[in-house]
């Protein structure tokens, strides 16, 4: 079992763990995940590594609280510790120099780009970060952005903080001013879906990182499968990341909304049992 060593609320719905894993933590990289169980007999979830600390022996992760097992999560403390984690899964982003990479994060997926920014900006790149929420209470990871970012960008939708409006609207703005070589979304299927629909008529390759549902995280179960170009990829081992503009997004989206009854009255139950 591994503990929790240091918990932050980033929001009233965001938790930020540092969790002792020093063997995940010499081997991640950029895109890699965790599936954990927080306690016995519990749900097997996947999370992204949105940070990692050799030298320490450490690894961070981000989430939110959606679902029955994310609150179990966040009920734990410092000094608990996880029943399972298993680590680094998925295959790590692909970085090089590609010269000027806008990096998109929304939600909780603003703290999961942090890693790919860091590395990027390291190869070299030019590296321009936008992140958006719905307001400026929902904004993480600024400060950390702004220091490995070339630029960072912000929105919220009540304009509450930087510029209102949405990352798509930014993302618009810097195609028409420079050349952009490579751009990088992470958050919400609509959020993604809407930024690979910006950039396909512009030909610039665009990277979305994808987190269906995930059981066994080997393959073998077939339940985060996605179709890309037509083709039928598993999500935890030949993802997370894919070429956006050959993801089928419209059944992403329906997969993802299958269990949204049953998830509902598991959240109410385990809600019930914390009280």
């Amino acid at each position: 079992m591994t503990k929790i060593l240091a918990k932050e609320k980033l929001n009233d719905s965001v938790t930020r763990l540092v969790v002792n894993a020093p063997e995940i933590a010499r081997a991640a990289r950029p895109g890699n995940f965790v599936i954990l169980i927080p306690k016995e007999n519990g749900e097997r979830i996947p999370l992204t590594i949105a940070d990692s600390d050799p030298d320490k022996g450490t690894i961070t992760i981000i989430f939110q609280i959606v679902g029955a097992t994310t609150k179990i999560l966040d009920s734990l403390k410092v000094g608990d510790q996880l029943n399972h984690l298993l680590g680094p899964l998925g295959a790590s982003s692909h970085i090089e120099h590609f010269g000027t990479v806008v990096v998109i994060g929304g939600g909780v997926g603003i703290a999961e780009i942090y890693p790919a920014v860091k590395a990027l900006k390291k190869a070299g790149n030019k590296v321009i970060t936008i992140i958006g929420a719905r307001n400026k209470d929902l904004l993480i990871y600024q400060n950390e952005l702004s220091v490995v970012s070339s630029q960072l960008l912000v929105t919220t939708d009540d304009g509450s903080a930087g510029q209102k409006g949405f990352v798509s609207a930014v993302l618009k703005e810097l195609i028409a001013a420079e050349k952009i070589d490579l751009v990088f979304a992470v958050g919400p299927v609509p959020m993604m879906k809407v930024c690979c629909d910006v950039t396909r008529p512009h030909n610039i390759k665009t990277v979305v990182s994808l987190n269906p549902l995930m059981l066994d995280a080997t393959g073998m179960c077939g339940v985060c499968r996605v179709t890309v170009g037509g083709k039928t990829k598993f999500a935890c081992v030949e993802g997370p990341e894919f070429d956006g503009h050959q993801v089928d997004f419209i059944e992403l989206t329906q997969r993802l909304r299958a269990y949204k009854d049953l998830e509902a009255k598991a959240l109410d139950h385990v809600c019930k049992l914390l009280i």
